[in-house]
């Protein structure tokens, strides 16, 4: 074999090694990009789940705020009932 034909044939491996590397490198950015893709929507979807879940100690407080807000509608009832009996009007509007 030739110094020319060596030269060639190192070229030509050399360039098919580039292409291979190119093509290995090119699959792999893909594959980081998609990646990345899932982790943003992983972060997104987080961020909405810490929104949604931010205020779930309040939880705890709801059966004794439904009891004043009963306890409240109730004492307007009893003031409403008693206007009403001072009145002469009957409780409902049908007086």
């Amino acid at each position: 074999m030739s110094n020319n034909a060596a030269w060639w044939l190192t070229l030509g491996l050399g360039l098919v090694v580039a292409v291979v590397a190119v093509i290995l490198l090119e699959t792999f950015y893909r594959k980081v990009r998609a990646i990345e893709a899932g982790s943003a929507a992983i972060w997104e979807m987080g961020k909405e789940v810490a929104r949604n879940t931010a205020t779930t100690w309040m939880l705890s407080q709801t059966p004794e705020r439904l009891d004043r807000l009963t306890e409240e509608a109730l004492r307007h009832d009893a003031f409403l009932d008693a206007v009403l009996a001072s009145a002469g009007t009957a409780p409902g509007g049908q007086g």
